[in-house]
């Protein structure tokens, strides 16, 4: 039965404090408002504050919750203990209470958000005054202070936690990373048909597009979706798309078509589990082969994979540079939880516009002469595929003026080695151990140097896939084969951990 009970326990944090909250509720509860609510207080008070978000694919109902972790040092994932859980249904302390610390506390017995906001501002000894600030800003101001004041009056004690640290830090999601990053490039059009992960840039560019000259347009399919922005592109537009891996899967005889015309196009392919619909809300990487080798035919390709919000914005960028430069196809590619989870970055990254707009020339999906006429000449023919063909080796000595990969971490004879969004609980898992971190960025073409970062050293694998895509990547390029022991991967839909990642990286150290 659910209950009025409230269980507070002091507790006393040390030097680097790292607190872990959950909240949890059925769909429409307000898990989402009340960890924003919160998150974006602690990064103006200038925490540093991750979270990611668990939820089914249900509008109402079910169970959903977010893990929320701050702390006075940097942090980019969560942990599997819990400190706080907030339970805004009986169902999620009846799933989560295993996951609870000894010394946690549970917040239960309510089933208003903004009165859980109350308790978190007095037990986290924030000002209740800014906590009203935030609050004017929402619908139902009265009805939500009224609760809130309820919340925090009603809470006695309160966790020793560092002082604001003034610190001039921004809060976003890698989606928002998308999206700032395609605006500040110069996108004319944007179209997509709806598709979790990816449907939130779709929104974040109707809300903007307005201010920022664009159109957004939703359509009837995928298939509908790559054709008009090829046609798009054609008169002159830089155009993007926007889908998952089904979605994806339908637009590869398309693809070819921007291969062979030579058409400039960004392709955004947020992943989630596969295969088919999967589940459909939830975390994967099992298409870097798909982005790697779609389409029939040979042309050149760019294949990019930011780690967080701010690589995704840098490496939007780069993809309309690519694609606008060499007249490329180039897939950016993120996952559901580097579209969905919130990061704490430094300053905003300051991104100069592009030019608008490309020339008008002829296009042709056949092979074409020097006027864009269709022919079947085989000379012709050679010209054209070695043309297109040498795309690649000149992509290769103009990305060297960008990231390609980077290195975290002190040299060492153990290399752990990612992509994507696995990026934030290997930084956080790795700091206090004997290894360097590897993250790639740029898939294709892959960096040379890769091998001089590796060869000859004990190689862990790291991936959010059964069978180790990247591995086989590496395997590919470099010759360097990694141990199916050294592999960690988990393909259950869900991110890694950091303490649990820890764990396994410390198994495969070579002690």
């Amino acid at each position: 039965m659910f209950n009025n009970q409230i269980y507070i326990k002091l507790i006393v944090i040390k030097y680097k404090m790292r607190l872990n909250i959950l909240f949890g509720g059925e769909a429409g509860q307000g898990p989402n408002f009340l960890t924003n609510l919160l998150g974006s207080a602690l990064v103006q008070l200038g925490y540093y504050v991750f979270y990611s978000r668990d939820y089914q694919s249900l509008i109402r109902g079910g169970h959903n919750f977010n893990v929320l972790t701050f702390s006075e040092n940097p942090v980019y994932s969560n942990e599997s203990q819990i400190d706080i859980l907030v339970c805004l249904d009986a169902n999620t302390e009846m799933l989560h209470k295993k996951d609870l610390k000894k010394k946690g506390i549970i917040l239960k017995g309510h089933k208003e958000n903004t009165y859980y906001a109350g308790n978190l501002f007095k037990l986290l000894g924030l000002d209740f005054k800014f906590l009203d600030e935030l609050l004017k800003k929402e619908n139902k101001y009265e009805e939500n202070i009224k609760f809130a004041k309820q919340g925090y009056e009603e809470i006695k004690e309160n966790i020793q936690i560092p002082k604001s640290l003034g610190k001039n830090n921004y809060f976003m999601n890698g989606n928002q990373g998308i999206s700032q990053g395609a605006i500040k490039s110069g996108l004319d059009i944007y179209y997509a048909y709806p598709m979790t992960p990816a449907t939130p840039v779709m929104e974040e560019f109707a809300e903007k597009q307005i201010d920022n000259n664009i159109i957004v347009l939703e359509l009837e399919n995928e298939i509908a979706v790559i054709n008009a922005a090829i046609g798009s592109a054609m008169t002159g537009a830089k155009s993007m798309v926007g889908t998952s891996g089904g979605g994806f899967d339908l637009m590869t005889e398309s693809l070819s078509l921007t291969g062979i015309a030579e058409v400039p196009m960004v392709i955004y392919l947020s992943q989630r589990a596969g295969a088919a619909t999967g589940v459909a809300t939830y975390n994967g990487q099992g298409d870097l082969n798909i982005a790697r080798h779609a389409g029939h035919g040979e042309f050149s390709r760019l294949v990019f994979a930011p780690g967080d919000p701010k690589e995704a914005q840098e490496l939007t960028s780069q993809s309309f540079y690519f694609s606008q430069k060499y007249k490329v196809p180039v897939i950016l590619m993120g996952d559901k939880h580097l579209a969905e989870s919130w990061y704490t970055l430094g300053e905003m990254p300051k991104i100069t516009s592009s030019d608008k707009s490309t020339k008008l020339i002829r296009y042709n999906s056949y092979e074409k002469d020097d006027f864009g006429s269709s022919t079947e000449i085989p000379e012709i023919i050679n010209k054209n595929v070695e043309r297109r063909l040498r795309k690649h080796e000149e992509i290769k000595k103009e990305e060297k003026k960008f990231s390609m990969f980077k290195v975290y971490g002190k040299d060492s004879n153990n290399v752990v080695v990612s992509w994507g969004s696995t990026k934030g609980a290997i930084i956080d898992a790795t700091e206090e151990l004997d290894c360097k971190f590897l993250q790639i960025l740029y898939m294709e073409p892959f960096p040379e140097k890769i091998r001089e970062e590796i060869i000859g050293k004990n190689i862990i694998l790291i991936e959010n896939n059964a069978t180790g895509q990247l591995g086989d990547l590496i395997a590919e390029k470099t010759g360097i084969f990694i141990d199916n022991k050294n592999k960690i991967l988990r393909y259950d839909g869900r991110p890694f951990l950091a303490d649990e990642l820890k764990k396994e990286i410390e198994k495969r150290l070579g002690k």
